[in-house]
């Protein structure tokens, strides 16, 4: 008997351990990404929204999970674009009961992995860049996302140890400017001299008596840069500073030393991106 009854494209759920719904439900964020078999990989997006910036980053959907109402209101659309997909559906009250759905926005789509970029691709025409050391915690990586893409950052490179920007909750706090920023991640132990040899100057932000002003023209001006961001707690690496051409630091008030990695990208950007130096006032 099957699990789940179907009609046309919509299927309504009947039993919550049909293994359609194992995407959604019991898949961790390990196993969705896949690494034996990258090209298998898949990842979750939550939100027309934020569905519908994934697709139009060309990515390619394999099903919805939605709240019943959403088939005909805000969903639709997305609903329309995805194509001959299979669609799961109940209402609300009956989705609650799957882990986690509770805290999205009434509608979910399990996606194909892209194709990753290079380093190369990523860097390539870009003027400003955000490098992003270790940093671990989902949350961070994607408000760092949707700042970049917010304050004039034209890609993001990550060290492999770090928090992938497709999973679950990075794809959410960034409100799905995970797929409108390029990214990569930066291989191998020669990162920073890398990006040199690309032609980027290169700031660590670290917390150092010998730093820059974050409002230095020797910055703002730069043809190319490099923003380097450590992960959270332990900051940057002493050899990644040390490769660095210059240290950068936020000058703190009411004896603050620092601010989360997230806080401190938005400062970064804002005064150090593509728009940095205009004038503001306006």
């Amino acid at each position: 008997m099957p699990y789940i009854h179907m009609k046309d494209r919509i299927i309504e759920i009947t039993d919550f351990g049909a293994p359609q719904l194992d995407v959604y439900a019991r898949l961790s964020e390990g196993q969705l990404l896949n690494r034996h078999e990258p090209n298998k990989g898949m990842f979750i997006a939550e939100s027309p929204k934020v569905i519908g910036r994934a697709l139009d980053a060309g990515c390619v959907p394999v099903s919805i999970l939605t709240e019943r109402k959403h088939i005909e209101g805000q969903g639709r659309e997305i609903i329309e674009r995805c194509g001959d997909i299979p669609v799961y559906t109940a209402g609300l009250e009956v989705l609650t009961q799957l882990t986690g759905f509770k805290l999205t926005r009434g509608m979910l789509c399990a996606m194909r992995r892209p194709r990753l970029k290079t380093a190369a691709e990523v860097c390539e025409g870009a003027r400003r860049i955000a490098v992003l050391e270790n940093v671990m915690n989902p949350t961070n990586v994607g408000a760092i996302f949707r700042s970049a893409a917010a304050l004039n950052m034209d890609g993001i490179l990550l060290t492999p140890a770090g928090s992938d920007p497709l999973y679950r909750r990075s794809i959410r706090v960034s409100m799905g400017t995970v797929f409108q920023i390029p990214w990569a991640f930066l291989d191998g132990t020669d990162g920073i001299k890398t990006l040199r040899d690309m032609g980027f100057v290169t700031v660590a932000m670290a917390l150092r008596e010998d730093s820059l002003s974050i409002t230095s023209p020797q910055l703002m001006q730069a043809e190319r840069l490099a923003v380097v961001l450590g992960t959270e707690g332990d900051g940057l690496a002493p050899d990644t500073i040390a490769g660095c051409d210059h240290t950068v630091r936020i000058p703190m008030a009411h004896g603050v030393d620092s601010l989360n990695v997230a806080a401190a990208s938005a400062v970064a950007f804002w005064q150090l991106g593509n728009g940095g130096g205009c004038d503001r006032r306006g």
